[in-house]
């Protein structure tokens, strides 16, 4: 005879068993019967694209969706930031991010829903895309608020929904995005415990990648002006070039990460985008300036590349008897995921995803989910959303760039099963 415990344990076991396959199956048929609205909504978003800090028809929709859920909803965070509370039981508070805005982007994919719309830009008409796809963040969100939502009194704690403009940046002369929503009081009330989102990628369709610590690159920018003294171009040792020190300097920047740091550490990039100066080919001119981008996966490093920069800068012009004046604007920061966090919660990444959910390599873009993750802990994951045929494949923020909706179902599963999961204390 087996001892009573052993019974007992395995009865219990059994009963656990059997209801996970419960719930996981009502969650199975909640996601198949939103599957539909979420591609509806995809496809309106799509069709209906907005820059940042003018996402208001978008703003519009999903407020009055969650209004119809019974969510408390605040609006105008941020410009047209809006963020719902849907509040359950006395457990922990999750907060789930989907970015709203477009890009200044004529679409070149065609679609019955292909974007039609134009806009002035930098005083420019030009034609306005979801190019990176957070026309599928938006809808897919909205699916996951609908099936947390009927859980009514069953849902373990509180969800917090932002639904964030302006991630591709605000417009000239204006703030945006989540570091502006953070301000404003996105996480004051109540406060997450931990964020996530997730990002569609041109990656195959089921496979969910991330990864610990740096998945996304911080993104700074820096302005270098060479200031030489003018002279005739046939009389070069009556002055100072600034185009051969300016010359120099950029050979120099680039070893800042092939040479001076250490490779073993963080994958960095420190590249030149624009060199202007000079009005005619036969005047050396008194000044050069030089713009560029650096991109790196460590804060410390992100610090250290900066002092580097300068240095780097202002003494190869002193060798040359010009000067260098070193700004650097801060981009966003470093998108991090929490490495106890990840490791938390890739149970159920692997259990939504199966072999589909592999780890990321870095990605030297960068996200503005970066300000959520540093104010509390953050989890950031790739959706593949990349069409069958090879020949449509295109990257984030072509006008070619196309999402298979096939996708969407697995997005609305991963966050609702990672909220769940959280909430519900997931070791």
């Amino acid at each position: 005879m087996k001892p009573v415990f052993t019974v007992l344990l395995a009865c219990l076991l059994g009963a656990s068993a059997a209801k996970a396959e419960t719930n996981a199956a009502e969650l199975d048929a909640s996601v198949t019967a939103v599957t539909p609205k979420v591609v509806a909504w995809r496809r309106d978003i799509h069709a209906h694209p907005e820059l940042g800090n003018r996402e208001f028809r978008t703003a519009a929709l999903v407020a009055e969706h969650l209004e119809s859920l019974g969510m408390e909803v605040r609006t105008g965070i941020a410009h047209t930031g809006v963020v719902g509370v849907l509040r359950g039981g006395d457990g922990p508070v999750v907060a789930l991010r989907a970015d709203m805005d477009a890009l200044p982007v004529t679409e070149q994919v065609d679609l019955p829903f292909a974007s039609t719309v134009t806009t002035e830009y930098n005083g420019e008409e030009v034609g306005v895309m979801h190019a990176c796809g957070h026309d599928n963040h938006v809808a897919i969100l909205m699916g996951v608020a609908e099936i947390l939502a009927g859980l009514g009194d069953e849902l373990p704690g509180t969800v917090l929904f932002l639904f964030q403009p302006a991630e591709e940046g605000a417009p000239e002369g204006e703030e945006g995005g989540a570091d502006l929503m953070l301000r404003e009081g996105a996480f004051a009330d109540p406060v997450p415990d931990a964020v996530f989102g997730l990002h569609v990628f041109p990656m195959p369709v089921g496979v969910i990648a991330s990864r610990p610590e740096g998945l996304m690159a911080s993104s700074d920018r820096f302005t270098i002006t060479v200031n030489g003294t003018q002279t005739h171009g046939a009389m070069p040792w009556m002055g100072v070039d600034p185009v051969v020190t300016a010359s120099q300097v950029v050979l120099g920047l680039q070893t800042i990460p092939a040479r001076q740091l250490d490779a073993t550490l963080t994958p960095s990039i420190v590249s030149v985008g624009r060199i202007e100066g000079g009005v005619r080919n036969n005047i050396i001119p008194e000044t050069v300036e030089l713009e560029g981008t650096i991109r790196t996966f460590d804060a410390d490093t992100r610090a250290d590349i900066h002092r580097r920069i300068e240095n780097t800068a202002t003494h190869i012009a002193e060798s040359a008897g010009a000067t260098a004046d070193v700004a650097v604007d801060l981009g966003y920061p470093v998108t991090r995921n929490d490495p106890d966090l990840y490791r938390r919660m890739a149970p159920t990444l692997q259990r939504v995803a199966g072999p589909g959910f592999v780890e990321a390599r870095p990605v030297t873009g960068a996200e503005d989910f970066s300000y959520l993750a540093e104010a509390v802990p953050g989890l950031f994951f790739f959706l593949g959303v990349a069409p069958e045929d090879p020949a449509l494949v295109a990257p984030n923020h072509s006008p070619r760039f196309y999402a298979d909706e096939r996708a969407l179902p697995l997005g609305v599963k991963a966050l609702t099963e990672l909220t769940l999961d959280y909430l519900a204390g997931a070791p």
